[in-house]
Parts: structure tokens; C-alpha cells; sequence
């Protein structure tokens, strides 16, 4: 919580940068904001001055020996020391020298009970209006009984004897409970701006918490496009180069056509990565082609025309209505360029590879299966089939200690609660397996 003195002309400190209140009126207020010891000082000289004055005056008439005298003023120098160290910090100590104080110098002098009202106020300032109303409680009994006693000791020749108990009680109760209603004005008031600082400061730390969420995820969003990208293209190119450089010798027409092919990769690579970067770049320096829309299912045919092309029998087969929702057509085409590109960069033997898209029952679901090498590197996140149609954020394997192909796939499904299943299939080959919750009906409409 953030806190602060409560002079608002003290920044608060918050997460991501200052929080400035707005300046109080008045350079008096403000100074007396910034020098709280010399508050409780004025306030101890305004009590301690008359209270001594009375005190030694009626020293050389009064019937009291001079050394009662002296212990009183010493009484009232300490509360006055009390309210100047601990008015603030620990206000039942100057409530309590308060009462000692009027049980011992008021019956006999008939000063006023200023230390008790004092003490109240600071109560209600910098406890609770309930320690206040404890205290007032309290302070009404200690000042009757100092009124009875100084009834007693010193009748007023104004009232009587009879009637100065009374007006001295009254006196005594009307001076507490005014130090205390306005303590609890001040206090609730305080207390209100500072429950309202905290506020702030609590929003600005969540406001700052939800920019570096939003930044994190934005950035796995970019990782995860980048390598799939990246991923993708590289293998496809790299594949074709090796066949190009094989076939160079004894058939260089064909070389020359996987070179070309090359290149379009490359070309095609740079498109996508400038389109999907084009969220880094300043308002109004967006291309052409940085405003083209990503890649969907209407794109898959063209996706696997550069993997046939790169030598991997694959055959599509899809089934259901079209999938309308743009993100998770994004979602399904990085799925299987991902699991297309493991085939081809683990088992680039494989006779058969089936990709098949079927959307029905609310759910849409992918299933790229291959027969090469059943064995995979670490980054290919093998699991063993009873772990199937585990939710994806809780799926497990090598590749959380591998590469992030499956990784990546996995955040994907994650998004949209689905399941993910990857591993071999049975002594010979792979299937990757997404099942992902469609927010459209199974009709499509």
C-alpha cells in the first residue's frame, strides 16, 4: 500500500512513476505539513504557558508549601514534554499523563483540563474515533473527580460551594468532549485521503502489473509466430538446397527449379515475418504488405504445395463447415505448419503424411499423422499414449526440455482450453492431435 505524510504536496511513490497529488491551498497549510515536530512544540508552549503562569502566581498566596509548587510544575512540564515527543506516535501515554495531571494540579489551582482535551484530540487523529470515545469516557470520571475533590478544597466565592461542583464538572466534560469531536473530524478526514492515496496506488501498481502481463504475453505471442515462421521456412529451404546440391550433377534443370523454389520460400518468409513485426513499427510506417491478413485454412493448399514441393508426400482431407473465426484459422494453420515441418526436418522418409481438418460438434479437430521414423528428438515432446486428451497447459514431455515447436503448439491450444496429443503412433510413425473448442455452431452459421 502506498503511504506518505499527509501533506498532499508529497509525491506518493507508485509502480511506473511518481503519483503527485494536487497541492493544498495556502503556503501556511503547507509548511505546517512539512514540520510536524514544531506543531506538537507551539501546541505544548500553548498549554505549558498558561498553566505555569497560574501555577506561580498563586505559588506566593496560596496556603500550598513551595516544594508542592515545584513537584506541580514539574508534572506539567513532563505532559507538556509528552505531547511534543509522543503526541503523535503514542497518544494513550499524553492521555494518561493528562489524567495525572488534573488529579493532581487541577483540584488544588482550578486549571483547566486543556492536557485531557489534548490528548483526545490527538486519540481521534491518529487512532480511531472509537480509542477517543474510550478515552473521553474515561476523561469525564477523572475530571468529576477532580472537580468534586477541588469542590471541596477550594470553594469559588462566585458560586458556592454547592454550585462550583457542577460548573466545574460541566467544565471539565465540555473541554473533553470538544477536543474529541473535533479530533474525530480531523481524523476522519485523514483517514479518508489516506484510504484514498492507498486507492490510487493500488491502481496504479495493477494498471502497471496488467502492462507487463499484456507485454509478456505479447511477447510469447511474437516468439512463438517468429519461430514458426522462421522454423518453417529455414527447413523448407534447407531441404530444398540439399536436394538442389544433390541433383545439381546429373539433372540441373531440376536443381535450378529447387533453387528457384528456394528463393520463393525466402521471399515468402520475409513477407510474413514484415507483416507479422508491423506491430513493432511506429503508427503510419506500416506497407502494403504489413497490412495483408494472416494466414488462414484458405491458405493451407498453397502451404502444402511448398511441402510437396519440398519433397513430402502430403495429402489433405477436411471435413464439416468452414471454420469462420479468423484467429483460430491462424491457430490451426501455424498447428500444422508446425507439425508438417517436425515431419519434415525428423522424417523426411515418410511415404504418407495425412493432414486432416474436421469441424463438427461445436469442436474443431486436427490430426497430422506420418509413417517415418516413430523416434524423435527431444524437442518433439514424445508422450505416452495413456496421457492423451490431457488438457494442453498441463501436457507433458520431452520437449519442455527441448526446442519450442511443441511448446508453441501447446500455448496455441492452451488459448482456447483444447487438448493436445503428440507422439508415436504404434512401432512406425507420428501423430500430432488437436481437438480446440469452436466458438462457432458445428452448422457453420
Amino acid at each position: 500500500m502506498a503511504s506518505a505524510p499527509l501533506s498532499p504536496d508529497r509525491p506518493v511513490t507508485a509502480a511506473g512513476g511518481e503519483l503527485r497529488l494536487p497541492r493544498p491551498p495556502g503556503v501556511i497549510r503547507r509548511f505546517w505539513a512539512r514540520h510536524p515536530r514544531l506543531v506538537d512544540a507551539l501546541v505544548a508552549v500553548v498549554y505549558l504557558i498558561p498553566v505555569l503562569g497560574s501555577l506561580v502566581l498563586a505559588a506566593p498566596i496560596g496556603p500550598v508549601p513551595l516544594w508542592v509548587t515545584v513537584a506541580r510544575v514539574l508534572l506539567v512540564a513532563a505532559t507538556a514534554a509528552i505531547m511534543v515527543v509522543w503526541r503523535r506516535s503514542k497518544p494513550w501515554v499524553l492521555v494518561a499523563a493528562a489524567w495525572v495531571t488534573t488529579l493532581l494540579v487541577y483540584p488544588l489551582e482550578a486549571v483547566n483540563v486543556f492536557a485531557i482535551a489534548i490528548g483526545l484530540y490527538a486519540l481521534a487523529v491518529y487512532r480511531s474515533s472509537r480509542s477517543a470515545w474510550i478515552g473521553f469516557a474515561i476523561s469525564a470520571v477523572v475530571g468529576g473527580a477532580a472537580a468534586f475533590v477541588a469542590s471541596l478544597l477550594q470553594p469559588s466565592p462566585l458560586f458556592g460551594e454547592s454550585a462550583f461542583f457542577p460548573f466545574a464538572m460541566a467544565e471539565a466534560v465540555v473541554t473533553a468532549l470538544l477536543g474529541t469531536l473535533i479530533g474525530i473530524t480531523v481524523g476522519n478526514r485523514r483517514r479518508y485521503l489516506e484510504a484514498l492515496i492507498a486507492r490510487v496506488g493500488d491502481l496504479a501498481r495493477e494498471r502497471d502489473r496488467q502492462a507487463q502481463l499484456a507485454t509478456a504475453v505479447e511477447r510469447a505471442r511474437i516468439a512463438r509466430e517468429m519461430h514458426d515462421v522462421v522454423s518453417h521456412s529455414l527447413t523448407v529451404m534447407v531441404t530444398l538446397a540439399e536436394g538442389s546440391a544433390a541433383t545439381a550433377g546429373r539433372d540441373p534443370g531440376r536443381a535450378a527449379e529447387g533453387m528457384r523454389l528456394v528463393a520463393d520460400a525466402g521471399r515468402d518468409a520475409l513477407l510474413e515475418m514484415r507483416r507479422m513485426l508491423g506491430v513493432l513499427t511506429e503508427p503510419g510506417t506500416e506497407t502494403v504488405d504489413g497490412r495483408a491478413p494472416q494466414p488462414g485454412t484458405s491458405a493451407m493448399p498453397e502451404l502444402l504445395e511448398g511441402f510437396r514441393a519440398a519433397g513430402l508426400p502430403v495429402t489433405l482431407r477436411t471435413a464439416g463447415a468452414a471454420i469462420a473465426d479468423p484467429n483460430l484459422q491462424l491457430t490451426v494453420y501455424r498447428i500444422v505448419q508446425e507439425a508438417l515441418t517436425n515431419v519434415l526436418r525428423h522424417a523426411p522418409s515418410a511415404r504418407h503424411v495425412d493432414v486432416t481438418i474436421e469441424h463438427a460438434d461445436g469442436e474443431v479437430r486436427v490430426e497430422v499423422v506420418d509413417d517415418g521414423d516413430a523416434s524423435r528428438p527431444a524437442d518433439t515432446a514424445s508422450r505416452p499414449a495413456d496421457t492423451a486428451s490431457r488438457p494442453a497447459d498441463t501436457a507433458t514431455g520431452a520437449s519442455d526440455t527441448g526446442g519450442r515447436g511443441l511448446i508453441g503448439m501447446r500455448e496455441r491450444v492452451a488459448v482456447y482450453g483444447g487438448t493436445l496429443d503428440a507422439g508415436p503412433r504404434g512401432f512406425s510413425g507420428w501423430r500430432v492431435r488437436v481437438a480446440l473448442p469452436s466458438p462457432e455452431r458445428p452448422n457453420g452459421t
